[in-house]
Parts: structure tokens; sequence; C-alpha cells
């Protein structure tokens, strides 16, 4: 099971998911109670090792602006939500970068087709809401055979139960392992890198 521990921005809460034994860690990049900038972005960064996939997440901005961004911050993973297109894909890929590209439940179904990304991530249909949701409906969107991830309302509590149910190839947190908005509470980071692996 691939995990990513995301909306992190403390070397702490960094250090913590790496050595739980995260696969990959995100950044906040836009506007966001877990907003970091470029700079901080980069400062954390110098705490994931080779191996462990760094990301820069952004929501509407244009591909070219978030490319620019995650660029300055030192990332080579780009995390896209909302609709995007076959072209926001290869700009991400002329960059020399590699994309998760977000998507709702609620989407429209051509959202759900393979753009070339080498992640999706299929998030609640209120994203950000932290509330669980159906899980298993996931299986209609007919995603088997591909990487993707799943995300919204995930907890040590519940996130093998929601990846067993959906299929998911991976699974995706952030508010379900904070003490507050914003704040990572370490012992969650490891209980739920450690359920969702076991």
């Amino acid at each position: 099971m691939f995990v990513k521990v995301c909306g992190l921005s403390t070397p702490e809460a960094v250090r913590t998911a790496v050595e739980a034994g995260a696969d990959a860690v995100g950044f906040v990049l836009t506007a966001s109670p877990r907003e970091v900038s470029p700079e901080r972005a980069r400062e954390l960064l110098a705490g994931v090792p080779e191996g462990v996939a760094a990301v820069a997440v952004f929501r509407k901005e244009p591909a070219a602006d978030a490319v620019a961004t995650a660029r300055a911050a030192g990332l080579e993973w780009v995390q896209l939500h909302g609709n995007r297109t076959v072209e926001d894909v290869k700009t991400v890929h002329d960059a020399g970068m590699r994309l998760i590209r977000a998507v709702t439940m609620g989407a429209a179904s051509e959202e759900f087709e393979d753009l070339g990304e080498e992640l999706l991530l299929v998030d609640a249909a209120v994203p950000g809401s932290g509330e669980s949701w159906d899980y298993a409906s996931v299986r209609a969107k007919g995603l088997g055979g591909r990487r993707w991830l799943l995300a919204g309302g995930l907890s040590p509590e519940n996130v093998a139960e929601a990846t067993q149910a959906a299929g998911a190839w991976g699974a995706d947190v952030s508010s379900g392992v904070e003490s507050s908005r914003g704040v990572k509470d370490l012992k969650k980071v490891r209980a739920f890198v450690l359920a969702a692996k076991s």
C-alpha cells in the first residue's frame, strides 16, 4: 500500500512520516491552513530521503504556474486539483516533473479517464471536509489496474477498511492525522502509516 501524508509543515512531522514508512509527503503551496511558502518547502525537503516522493500540492492554479512554484520549492512531483486537461498533464511532464491528478467523487465520468498522469487521487465529493464517505462506491469508476490513491475522511481507525472497500492502490491523509486544523499529531501520523500498510 502506497501512503502519502499531506499538509506537512514542520521538520518533526516530515521526519515522523518518513520514519513511519510513508512513500510520499505533501507540501501545500496554495491558500490553505496548511500552506507553506516555496522557501519553507525547500527547507523541509532537506528531511526527505531519496526514494520518498515530495509533492507540491495546488488547487486551481494554472499548470504552468504550479510548475514554476514547485520548481522554486525544489519539488519534482506536482498534485493538481480541479478539472484538468491532457495539456495540463503535458505541461507538468514537459517540465520534467511527475503528476498526481486529483478528482472528486462528484466529478464528471470523463475526469476519471487516464490522461497520462503518474497517479490519480480520488477525493470525497467535498474535499477537505475530513468526513468519511462511501469508499466502496469508487469501484463503479472502473479504476482497477491503475495506480490511484484514496483520500477524504481517512484516519488510522478506518484506512485499512476504506482502502480495501474501494480497491485502492494507495491512501492519502491530511486532516485525519491532525490534533487541530493544520497541526499534525505525530502519534496519529505513525498510526496511520502502520494501519495502511498492515
